[in-house]
């Protein structure tokens, strides 16, 4: 059968077709992001025609009964949760992932493992959900007294007295991005020949330096891949930080005021779409800036990807 088959189709039908079958797949992803931003932008265009996009972007009431719809409050407190998650996660994460690569026992790696994987599966919600039992609760009952005890500190001076925060949302988010982080930077830093380091350790270099001086540039484009998976991957989470961050409409000054993150607002309020003018427009121009932000982080994180590979190639 497969004699009668190579002599209907030579190979060069194989070949021809076969690259021509994988560009047509490797053209769908491209088609995809094309398509949802075509449409994005289509359903946005009708509050543009009695908005500018600068109104819109700095503008800071959001009052769709009165055709107000600034945007201004929902990209600073994205902003601030996400960011503020990165701060919060980043460093455990880095540690982690070295501990693992260069002191961590094979045992211990083995069961690290699974876990890393069992905590990236488990639902948003439950993040969200926990983040409501504790999170919120050590908020409200540990750092409102704190801050309100220490009045030389502005960014924990808030009129809000409930733990429903942007540093909650925070929190909450930087657990969902830890197994993400961790996994890539571990495998990444796993992936350095052991030549390089038992080169490093002959001529008189400890762990550590081995580690920093070594390993670590080395290893940092990969490094900042797996902050930019973290990143994108806050940028975009819903229904935990919609759970714990307060959704409340306002430009944040403290992280412990509370917020209104773009995803949430897409996901509180697409139901209402059909009793107000504008709105739905207004919302398909919350998930277009949501995608241009993700977009924007992307190409930049490429392009420093690019020069940090260019200078890791050079020094070795």
């Amino acid at each position: 059968m497969s004699h009668l088959l190579k002599r209907i189709f030579p190979r060069r039908f194989h070949d021809r077709y076969g690259s021509r079958a994988l560009f047509v797949l490797t053209l769908i992803p491209i088609a995809l992001a094309v398509g949802i931003s075509a449409v994005l932008i289509i359903r946005f265009l009708p509050i543009l025609r009695e908005n500018s996009l600068l109104e819109l972007l700095t503008g800071t009431v959001w009052k769709p009964s009165r055709g107000l719809f600034g945007y201004l409050p929902f990209i600073a407190a994205t902003l601030w949760v996400t960011l503020l998650a990165l701060l919060i996660a980043l460093p455990p994460c880095l540690l982690t992932a070295i501990y693992l690569s260069e002191y961590a026992s094979p045992a211990l790696r083995s069961i690290m493992r699974p876990i890393l994987d069992l905590l990236a599966a488990i639902p948003s919600v439950i993040y969200g959900v926990w983040g409501m039992l504790i999170v919120v609760p050590w908020v409200q009952n540990s750092v409102l007294p704190f801050s309100k005890a220490h009045p030389n500190l502005p960014l924990l001076q808030t009129l809000n007295p409930t733990g429903f925060s942007l540093l909650a949302g925070s929190i909450v988010l930087a657990l969902m991005i830890v197994p993400f982080i961790i996994a890539v930077t571990y495998e990444v830093m796993s992936s350095v020949p052991a030549g390089i380091r038992q080169a490093s350790l002959a001529v008189g270099a400890t762990r550590l330096q081995t580690t920093l001086r070594v390993i670590i540039p080395a290893t940092l484009p990969g490094i900042l891949a797996s902050v930019v998976l973290g990143l994108s991957r806050a940028l975009g989470e819903t229904m935990a930080v919609l759970m714990v961050v307060g959704n409340v409409v306002q430009m944040p000054q403290s992280i412990l005021d509370a917020g209104y993150p773009l995803p949430a607002l897409i996901a509180n309020n697409y139901g209402e779409i059909m009793s107000i003018p504008m709105y739905e427009s207004a919302l398909m121009g919350a998930a277009l800036i949501l995608l241009a932000m993700i977009l924007v982080l992307n190409v930049i994180s490429t392009l420093v990807l690019r020069k940090l590979m260019g200078r890791v190639r050079r020094s070795w």
